[in-house]
């Protein structure tokens, strides 16, 4: 018998043990408007072979209006009274799955009938999540307000603790309606099973985490951004496939800090794994790694419905990527981004591969993630340089075209150093600002290419290093590389002294390098900088390709730059002195 024909058998198998631990009990289905509840109800009933009740369904067709009517002729008070009648008489009539109102369960009766002949299931939404699906509803009453977010908010937290008192919960998000039926049984069978509740698929409650949203169809996932999320992040895995096994790619450094919570993670939810462990360096971005990673996940009987896991900086992101998009043709792929780097960057977006010989990241592979874990509480492992290194990707977010974002960077760079809020605040922009022009332009065949402001230089001078961490890493380069395009934006007559002075002050202030010359034992020559540059991906029929700007927030794509003007700027930066 195959793995699939094993896993096909024990769903059924589990499916048969929760339909006789239900005996005559109903599955209820509680939590907010948006949650999923009646969509997934009816999916779940036809699994099980139930019938299936929406009580607001039941609430519109005895009172013979619509519940906004309802609300508007006889306010909310007669409404809950009606409903808490009705859910007391579908409960009465025998098994079955039923659909809830968001505040059904609010009422102390109402969750008494419940636990007396039912099993309570709460479908915990985040915020944004459900105000993107109630937004497409105008029949909602207790939204009918100037501010419909706010109020969503306020209604979280005044039900969430009542919420979880359900029997089980089961994270809601947008995966499939099958999946989270899947994990609904699942749920349900080790909770009858007597498991604990943290061997549960999805946990109770999740840590606090902020989330981005990249609406890409079918390949659509989300960026959550918060504290702890390693610790959950086995249950969030196996609620985008459940019975999905894992093949970890980390490196030496990170492994030792982070990687048995990842395991513990995933072995508390059943995920099988296997990890491995690469050296830690842009050196592990070659052909040589590559091949290695990808036989040892084939070693470990990964299949192509299995994930590949990127737990690490930029380099292991890239270099599992790849190996998710090439190992059986393509297997899932998930992010935990542990440098600031690779939260705000590297990790969105689906760009993956390794280094050749002639240039950083020539050969790859575009293959979007399932899911984007950025753990904030690990970049306090993070030493200084790395974090500095990282606020390099940050700020250019600003100066890409947001200047009212690199303005608050400037007031607020000691916060977002410190961590909490401004940190969290920095991400998600920064995140957001990737992830819109992801949307726009997937493959980098238009806005795209605005992502490498910085970046043509940045790459030279990385190559021309050898890739050595010791001398220079990536996000430095991204310093330098940045100072380059707006000093050079300035010799070109497009952008004005005061800007490009502005940021080369900012990073100076952050600790991070803003010339090539402050590179240790920097002696390249202006011809070895151009031919590291026409090695570059940006390059076109052997045309430079660079990022420019107008000022602060007002980038470009600058194509067919003339190689007299870039030799000219190159040379005027090795001869002066460095300021």
């Amino acid at each position: 018998m195959t793995k699939a024909a094993d896993r096909k058998e024990a769903a059924e198998e589990r499916l048969e043990r929760v339909r006789a631990g239900l005996g005559a009990r109903s599955i209820v289905l509680v939590g907010m408007m948006g949650s999923g509840k009646s969509s997934v109800g009816r999916r779940l009933a036809q699994r099980l072979g139930l019938p299936f009740a929406d009580a607001d369904v039941e609430i519109e067709s005895a009172a013979g209006m619509t519940i906004p009517e309802i609300f508007a002729k006889h306010g909310e008070a007669e409404f809950r009274l009606g409903e808490r009648r009705v859910i007391a008489r579908l409960l009465a009539e025998g098994s079955k799955v039923l659909a809830t109102g968001g505040g059904a369960f609010m009422a102390e009766d109402t969750r008494s009938r419940i636990a007396a002949s039912g099993v309570s299931v709460w479908l915990k939404a985040e915020p944004d999540v459900l105000m993107r699906r109630v937004r497409k509803r105008s029949n909602r009453p207790l939204l009918k307000t100037q501010d419909p977010e706010g109020t969503l908010r306020r209604l979280l937290e005044e039900r969430n603790p009542t919420y979880a008192l359900a029997d089980v919960t089961v994270l809601s998000r947008d995966v499939p309606h099958e999946v989270v039926v899947e994990e609904i049984i699942m749920a349900l069978d080790r909770r009858q099973a007597g498991s604990a509740p943290t061997a549960a698929p999805v946990p109770a409650v999740f840590p606090p985490a902020d989330t981005v949203h990249v609406p890409l169809g079918e390949r659509a996932y989300d960026i959550l951004i918060g504290p702890g999320l390693i610790d959950g992040a086995g249950a969030r895995i196996a609620a985008l496939r459940p019975g999905a096994a894992c093949a970890i790619v980390t490196d030496e450094a990170v492994a030792a800090i982070h990687l048995p919570r990842l395991e513990a993670s995933l072995a508390a939810v059943g995920i099988r794994s296997a990890s491995v462990v690469v050296p830690a360096g842009e050196t592990s971005k070659s052909y040589a790694e590559f091949e290695r990673v990808c036989d040892a996940v084939i070693a470990a009987r990964m299949e192509r419905g299995d994930f590949v896991v990127a737990l690490g900086g930029g380099v292991v992101g890239d270099l599992a990527g790849f190996v998710a998009a090439s190992v059986r043709r393509g297997m899932g792929f998930v992010q935990i981004p542990t440098s600031l780097l690779a939260q705000v960057d590297s990790s969105v977006g689906g760009k993956t591969g390794i280094n050749s010989k002639h240039g950083k990241n020539l050969v790859g592979a575009f293959h979007q993630p399932s899911l984007v874990l950025a753990d904030t509480d690990v970049l306090d492992t993070l030493p200084e340089r790395e974090f500095r290194a990282g606020y390099a990707e940050v700020a250019k977010y600003g100066l890409i075209g947001d200047a009212p974002f690199w303005e608050w960077l400037e007031a607020n760079h000691k916060a977002v150093f410190a961590g909490g809020a401004e940190r969290s605040r920095a991400i998600r922009i920064s995140c957001e600002a990737k992830a819109a022009i992801v949307v726009r332009d997937e493959k980098e065949e238009g806005d795209r290419a605005l992502l490498n402001l910085g970046h043509t230089f940045a790459h030279a001078y990385e190559r021309l290093v050898s890739y050595d961490g010791r001398r220079l890493v990536h996000g430095e380069a991204v310093a330098i590389g940045l100072c380059d395009a707006f000093r050079f934006s300035v010799r070109l007559g497009l952008c004005s002294g005061q800007d490009a002075g502005r940021v080369e002050a900012h990073l100076k202030a952050v600790g991070l390098p803003t010339r090539a010359k402050l590179i240790p034992g920097w002696d390249a020559s202006t011809d070895a900088v151009l031919d590291a540059m026409a090695q570059d991906k940006k390059v076109k029929r052997g045309a430079l390709t660079f990022i420019l700007a107008e000022g602060i927030g007002k980038s470009f794509i600058a194509r067919g730059v003339a190689v007299d003007d870039v030799r000219a700027y190159l040379e005027a930066e090795r001869t002066n002195e460095v300021r």
